[in-house]
């Protein structure tokens, strides 16, 4: 009985820190036997027992069966890791073990998909389409995998060109008026099998979840047309050559925060309201329902050449992403109840108003990388990888504040709108902003592992980056903001170039095959940049400390040990990790009202904590698992004295992930398969200042179904408790609401 499991379940005890109770992928045989999950957290492949590092993985069996679809999906179920979604599409911020990022920040985490790092954190949130396996890696990981490594790696594989023709379509209808459709083929193009393809497509469009109450309307509709396409070559057995390439449009709306009043039924009784992060209750309710369009591009090709020795490996990689967002600005209310027409006395017609505030802001980002390597194989218990990397980016933003006098929000580029033959030339320009950068970033890397004995290894690496950015003033002399004149003026270039070393050291024990112990040091970085011109001036002028026209790189040094451990035939498996990082010039957010330019600051910090998995085959048709993880952190140095002592941005203490799932044969080779997962997200805090935090938030999400060697239909829910709380507090008490409970049905079927 339930003999669908015992390929999958033994596998399950045997990957620490795997969170997936996988059925089988549809039309494969119920094998019995272990299976070995291979990884590549080092950059070649080795079963997730041995490798001496933090991991969480999902297979393609466990991604099917927990219905991940982006990265909110399989970051729910990992410890000491969340995701705050904001309303920039694509920007998403990564916290693990307290390690985050903010808007125009270098992200928190490495991404690399087939092994090609994503040079953008636009990039990172998007639907996830025909993956094989997903791979998340805990703590600094720089040595291997670069700058931005500093709190850890997430090792995305999409599915391989298969040898025979093959294919799967999945349909799916929602609350929201929500529809979507994937759909993969995979095949050899010759008669040879060298050259295979294998191409996806993934529709999806909602109405939208959030209902803007002045509007009328759902303020949130969304719609993402995406597609890849992978050609692999292999004309011998020492060349194979993997080209993939990607396309992601994304059109949805932008800006629709809410900024609590003590009274919202009155018009100007109260605009001191202190934030609070755990308002849910003040309605949505800005007059321009915004726009928010992003569109990815990446092509990537990489070669592998099989020599005697080891493995020469070449990957470039080119990218461009372009945003462009237009809304409501401070503080996103209708123009009569809006702070500014308040505070200008209700402009009367006759000298143009009445009026408020909209804003555009405007990101175009092109990249060009180049990395080499070269890998060894093992011989005499050593082995070793070696390289460089190489990147240029080209970045251009421009933020622009308008007068809003209800008459829509044009889109900003390159250049302010002053020209009165514009159609919205009553739509003027308040404010606006522009810069451009060229940057280069070089690197050298090595890693080298030696075996002493079958029980003792030793792996040592490090890392060495240098990234050269330059800054150039686009904003025209008479945007400038006046605390800056006589410092800064239009094609103002300024240079910086930051570097550091990344070593890593770890020594793995492994007593015997069903349990390891590891323990290390690792140095993660993550480079510094440039605020808009003149945001300096602007944010000292209003009394805001720690802000500048540039911002420094990120340090972080980690000290870890830990443990992975199987017993009871390999049905259970419990692991644990311990860690204390000191980062030093960690990044923090800062918005400015006046120009509506979005900032960074630096602190330094301590955090420490530690994770505890559980993953068990309690009988042959139930599957539990558990997670614990524990971070505690406080702000060591800033240039505000005021806030040392405080909990650093975006940390949360507690999280709690913890699931079953149920297989039951139901007769005509037709099973029903059901599926609970539970997230808490502990106690968060959002700024520096401390003002307010959130408290801890319980999520359910839930799957049930039946399914069959070709086909499968399943009811779904997330946020099954339909539980009311805020996904994001910005600084000046911005609110966004998260999604409300989420339901369908879906159908998938394969050929």
């Amino acid at each position: 009985m339930f003999a669908a499991l015992r390929r999958t379940l033994p596998v399950l005890a045997a990957l620490p820190g795997v969170v997936q109770f996988a059925t089988p992928a549809w039309g494969q045989s119920q094998a019995t036997v272990l299976e070995e999950v291979l990884v590549t957290a080092r950059k070649r492949d080795e079963t997730i027992q041995n490798v001496p590092v933090t991991e969480n993985v999902f297979t393609q069996q466990a991604i099917e069966a927990a219905g991940i679809e982006s990265p909110r999906d399989f970051v729910a179920m990992v410890p000491n890791m969340t995701l705050v979604e904001v309303q920039n599409v694509g920007n998403s911020f990564i916290t693990i073990r307290g390690i985050s990022q903010a808007r125009n920040s270098e992200p928190s985490v490495a991404v690399l998909v087939d092994g090609v790092l994503e040079t953008n954190p636009y990039q990172f949130d998007q639907e996830l389409t025909d993956i094989r396996e997903i791979e998340v890696l805990k703590g600094p990981q720089g040595a291997l995998y670069g700058r931005n490594a500093i709190g850890g790696a997430i090792l995305i594989h999409t599915a391989d060109p298969s040898d025979y023709f093959s294919g799967a379509v999945r349909v799916g209808v929602g609350n929201g008026v929500s529809e979507k459709a994937q759909v993969a083929v995979s095949g050899p193009i010759d008669s040879t099998g060298t050259l295979k393809y294998r191409a996806s497509l993934n529709y999806y469009d909602t109405d939208g979840y959030r209902e803007n109450s002045y509007l009328n309307r759902k303020a949130d509709p969304y719609r993402d047309y995406s597609g890849r396409l992978r050609l692999l070559w292999k004309p011998s057995e020492q060349w194979s050559a993997d080209l993939r390439a990607l396309f992601d449009r994304v059109e949805t709306t932008a800006y629709y925060y809410i900024i609590p009043r003590a009274n919202e039924a009155s018009v100007f009784s109260d605009f001191s309201t202190p934030p609070n992060a755990n308002d849910v209750t003040s309605p949505i309710q800005n007059n321009n329902l915004g726009t928010d369009t992003r569109d990815v591009t990446d092509v990537a090709l990489k070669l592998d050449h099989s020599l005697g020795g080891g493995t020469l490996t070449a990957v470039s990689d080119y990218n461009r992403t372009k945003e462009i967002d237009t809304g409501d600005a401070f503080d996103f209310r209708p123009i009569p109840t809006s702070l500014l027409y308040f505070f200008t006395g209700g402009v009367p017609a006759a000298l143009g108003g009445p009026f408020d505030q909209s804003q555009s802001q405007f990101i175009d980002v092109t990249t060009y990388s180049q990395e080499l390597r070269f890998t060894s194989p093992k011989i005499g218990g050593f082995s070793w990888i070696a390289g460089g990397y190489y990147v240029h980016t080209e970045r251009f933003i421009s933020t622009d504040n308008l007068v809003d006098r209800g008459q829509g929000v044009p889109a900003v580029y390159e250049t302010p709108l002053v020209d009165p033959a514009n159609p919205f030339a009553t739509n003027t320009n308040a404010t606006f902003l522009s810069d451009s950068q060229n940057n280069n970033a070089w690197a050298v890397f090595g890693d080298a592992i030696y075996e002493f004995t079958k029980q003792f290894e030793l792996d040592a690496a490090i890392r060495y980056d240098e990234d050269e950015r330059q800054n150039t003033t686009r904003t025209p002399t008479a945007f400038l903001p006046p605390a800056t004149l006589g410092t800064a003026h239009t094609g103002e270039v300024r240079k910086h170039t930051f570097d550091a070393a990344q070593p890593k050291g770890t020594l793995r024990y492994k007593p015997t095959d069903n349990l390891t112990f590891y323990g290390g040091w690792s140095r993660g970085f993550r480079s510094g940049g440039f605020n808009q011109t003149g945001v300096g001036a602007v944010a000292a002028a209003s009394g805001h400390l720690g802000v500048h026209d540039l911002f420094n790189a990120e340090i972080a040094e980690t000290w870890e040990v830990g443990a992975k451990s199987e017993f009871l035939d390999r049905r259970l498996s419990a692991n644990a990790a311990l860690y204390y990082t000191d980062s030093h010039n960690g990044y923090f957010f800062y918005f400015d009202a006046n120009t509506s330019t979005q900032n960074l600051g630096n602190l330094d910090a301590r955090y420490k904590g530690g994770e505890l998995e559980l993953t068990a085959r309690a009988t042959n048709w139930l599957d539990l698992y558990a997670n614990f993880g524990y971070t505690d952190g406080k702000v060591t140095h800033m240039e505000d004295p005021t806030v040392i002592g405080n909990k650093p941005p975006l940390l949360t203490k507690n999280t709690v992930n913890a699931g079953f799932q149920v297989h039951e044969p139901l007769g005509g080779g037709v099973n029903g398969v059901l599926r609970l997962d539970y997230q808490m997200i502990g106690r968060t805090w959002w700024d520096p200042y401390n003002v307010t935090d959130r408290d801890p938030i319980n999520l359910l999400d839930a799957r049930a179904g039946v399914e069959a060697d070709r086909w499968s239909v399943t009811a779904w829910s997330k946020n099954l408790t339909n539980k009311i709380y805020n996904a994001e507090f910005s600084p000046g008490g911005f609110l966004w609401r998260a999604l409300p409970r989420q339901y369908g049905v879906e159908f998938g079927y394969r050929f």
